[in-house]
């Protein structure tokens, strides 16, 4: 299995498929399951990579954690890959460091970001913390999905339990992730760019939709659309999210 590293930390990533690449960045505490879905849309037409954050699944727990340091991570890994050009899907945290990565390097050219806000202010820092782990495999799930959804899909969230405890960040790394999301200052958002889409959870505890929306409306080619559900409304509707991500990526993969 490939590894990058940077500042010390071993990174781990993988990819399927041939064509643009699509790289995708994760929230704080998920491990690469939250890509599932995600993956499987893309793959083929696209070359589908996913890596796991400092101090999550098979990438090494060592700090420091904040976005600079991931959208450091993030070059390493295009780097080591020897990928041009990308196309960045990041959600929570991972929206926020495709943000900064997207300012500060020359490799992205379209942006889809979920449940981001456009800076840590927009983040409930308690509702964040609820979703770890460490709260109990239940109780972190309640900000997470829907109610209706964890009742009509129990087998679901039973495997979504298992993954988590196998790739998921807890303890320290979590903590630090969690920081990171919550004490984030964007660069200046005018100056980024690239075509954006921004889909924000409708009942989002840790990110409202007012948070999402300032973001879509402070980038130049932003957009924004809401997806019912919560923190993870965008694995929650899967299929109809990945449609609209691979229409958009077709509109510009020849950019």
């Amino acid at each position: 299995m490939p590894a990058a590293s940077n500042g010390g930390a071993s990174l781990h990533y993988e990819t399927t498929g041939e064509g643009p690449t699509v790289v995708f960045v994760g929230d704080a505490g998920y491990g690469a399951w939250l890509w599932g879905w995600h993956h499987d849309a893309v793959a083929g037409p696209y070359e589908a990579l996913v890596w796991d954050l400092r101090g999550t699944g098979e990438s090494e727990a060592v700090g420091p954690y904040d976005v600079d340091t991931f959208a450091a991570d993030l070059e390493a890994v295009l780097a080591d890959h020897g990928v041009r050009n990308a196309h960045l899907v990041g959600a929570g945290l991972g929206g926020m460091v495709a943000l900064q990565y997207a300012h500060e390097y020359g490799r992205a050219r379209t942006l889809t970001l979920y449940n981001t806000g456009a800076s840590g202010d927009a983040v409930d820092a308690d509702a964040l913390e609820r979703l770890s782990l460490d709260a109990g495999p239940e109780q972190s799930l309640a900000g997470a999905f829907s109610p209706a959804f964890r009742e009509n899909a129990a087998d679901l969230v039973a495997d979504v339990t298992d993954w988590r405890r196998e790739e998921d960040a807890t303890g320290d790394a979590f903590a630090g992730q969690a920081a990171a999301m919550t004490g984030f200052e964007p660069p200046p958002l005018y100056e980024v760019t690239l075509p954006t889409e921004v889909y924000y959870g409708v009942d989002d505890p840790v990110v409202p939709g007012d948070g999402a929306e300032s973001l879509a409306r402070d980038l130049p080619r932003g957009t924004a659309t809401a997806v019912e559900g919560r923190h993870l409304s965008f694995v929650e509707h899967a299929t109809a999210v990945t449609d609209r991500l691979v229409a958009f990526l077709d509109d510009h993969a020849a950019d």
